[in-house]
């Protein structure tokens, strides 16, 4: 059982907690010939896939080897530039391994509030009154789970596809987040959760339904 992450949106649609548990790591590792046919992007922080794509590394892609040997920003760990490596005829062919790049804030912000307009709009579009709203999305990697309280906060969790029983486990967090962020004296309706008891209780949470099972949670 795999949980990827877990988001908590407040009402206002703002993305106020997330956590990214068990996201895998997807790495797509190919041997180029000269000339390189990925057009990319050479950044201080980063080289990624500008235009093209190839054998499953697409536009946005991050290099992160060439021939064995991590890439950290513009440089190879031996110290050697990488755009200069790649540009340099007589290196091919050569091995280059890219990666998803991970998710800033910002566009995990975005996606929060996408979110929110998409669960008021399926709540318009239901033919019966007091709808719901989106409970799942499944696609044929991932399912979204989503739960929302009385007061309109959204508890949303990123799972593999055919678990059981998801229901439960958003409101076990539910539970944790009235006992440990609500009953907070510091804390403040609709802004985001810095509670390290809670980022603690939910990371064993998440540990123990993993390892046990859903319908474990409470023993």
């Amino acid at each position: 059982m795999i949980i990827y992450g877990v988001y908590i949106v407040s009402k206002s649609g703002g993305l106020i907690f997330n956590l990214d548990n068990n996201v895998p790591r997807i790495e797509h590792e190919r041997v180029f010939t000269y000339p390189l046919e990925l057009v990319l992007d050479y950044d201080a922080k980063k080289v990624s896939v500008s235009f093209n794509r190839k054998d499953g590394i697409n536009v946005g892609h991050v290099l992160v080897g060439v021939n064995g040997i991590a890439v950290n920003g513009g440089t190879l760990d031996d110290g050697r530039d990488v755009k200069a490596t790649l540009e340099a005829a007589e290196n091919y062919p050569i091995n280059l391994k890219f990666t998803r790049p991970k998710m800033t804030t910002n566009e995990k912000i975005f996606l929060a509030s996408m979110f929110y307009q998409l669960y008021a709009m399926a709540c318009q579009l239901s033919p019966e009154p007091k709808s719901s709203g989106i409970e799942s999305l499944e696609a044929d990697t991932f399912t979204l789970h989503c739960f929302q309280t009385l007061t309109g906060v959204k508890f949303i969790v990123i799972s593999e596809t055919g678990l059981n029983g998801m229901d439960l486990l958003l409101r076990k967090i539910y539970e944790l987040y009235s006992d440990y962020v609500l009953k907070n004296p510091f804390y403040s309706l609709e802004m985001p959760i810095r509670c390290e008891l809670f980022d603690n209780k939910l990371q064993e949470l998440l540990t123990q339904v993993e390892k046990t099972g859903i319908s474990n949670i409470d023993k």
